[in-house]
């Protein structure tokens, strides 16, 4: 069983991911008593260490970098991989996200190690971790070890709950010079889509339309049920090609893979290529016209009505609710 274990800390925006504190709670229980370090690549991240050691890091590396400023494969994989060869770790954990996606296979093939990739679960058997993993667009699940060398794994973001913050831990922080070069590729300049609100793929609550909404405007009152409930607005696929909202908001097969506490699909048939998306969420509440449709033989809950009646009934008796409380 490992006893020291890295875990990426993800930085957006300057700020850390949630994910980044979900991966110290699996860490720890890889580690199993032994060493958990945090590992922050960026420039000018310093700040951010301390937050990792109030969520359960023993002690954190920081790599500050002018070449990683902003996320590139090549970058981030020099400079983890020299964060490898001075530790020789017995574990690595990185969250399960588009850039942990990315890196993780590229860390794997470098150091010759398994990759067990969008684990949602991990337990011990005897000496060894254990991992299940979802698989066949979430219709079935498997349990993997690793049986040699590295424990290397990615966590799907909202399966592991993170340790309980806590301000009085300390822990040692330490910074290592890397030497980053010929890269491939370079960002000058970051244009985002203005898409606003709560990160999709980490949000707790997500409100999420389908070609039911009809148009653009048929997606306002599912963004004023998000807001009041504080929740991510995500959508089909259906509604993206239907060029209803922008495709960051895609749910599904071939978009984002959420697992949120509550999740709203509102005017969504229940496609199969959706339902792999989101068919792990903890509680689904579904409102479609058709009494048929395939998203009520996962949901929870289920509505039968206009989607354009039912919405702002719900929401004015939310906002009723959540205000007297």
């Amino acid at each position: 069983m490992a006893k020291k274990v890295l875990v990426l800390g993800e930085v957006r925006d300057g700020e850390l991911r949630n994910v980044s504190y979900e991966a110290i709670a699996a860490g720890k229980e890889v580690a199993d008593g032994g060493e958990v370090v945090g590992v922050l690549l960026g420039e000018n991240v310093s700040g951010l260490a301390e937050r990792l050691i109030h969520y359960g890091a023993d002690r954190v590396i920081v790599v500050n970098h002018s070449h990683l400023a902003t996320y590139t494969t090549d970058a981030y994989q020099q400079g983890i991989l020299q964060v490898l060869d001075v530790e020789s770790p017995d574990g690595l954990i990185l969250g399960h996200t588009s850039q942990g996606k990315d890196l993780s296979p590229r860390i794997a093939m470098k150091l010759g190690a398994g990759l067990i990739s969008d684990a949602i679960a991990l337990e011990k058997a005897g000496d060894e971790i254990v991992f299940t993993r979802p698989i066949y667009s979430g219709k079935a699940f498997e349990k993997k070890r690793i049986n040699e060398g590295l424990v290397f794994a990615t966590i799907r973001p909202n399966n592991f709950s993170p340790l309980e913050k806590d301000e009085t831990r300390s822990g040692d922080v330490s910074e290592l010079s890397v030497d980053i070069k010929d890269l491939r590729t370079t960002i000058t300049d970051v244009v985002k889509k203005a898409t606003g609100g709560v990160d999709l793929s980490e949000a707790k609550i997500i409100v999420a339309g389908g070609r039911g909404v009809k148009s653009k405007e048929g997606f306002e009152p599912l963004q004023e049920l998000a807001d009041v409930l504080g929740a991510a607005l995500g959508a089909s696929r259906g509604a993206c090609d239907a060029e209803y909202c922008d495709y960051a908001l895609q749910i599904g097969q071939t978009g984002k893979v959420v697992t949120p506490d509550l999740y709203f699909a509102i005017g969504i048939s229940g496609a199969i290529q959706h339902l792999a998306g989101m068919s792990n969420s903890k509680v689904i509440v579904a409102i479609n016209k058709d009494p048929e449709a395939p998203i009520f033989e996962v949901a929870d809950y289920g509505i039968v009505g206009d989607l354009f009646e039912v919405v702002p009934l719900l929401t004015e008796e939310l906002k009723n609710v959540l205000v007297s409380n």
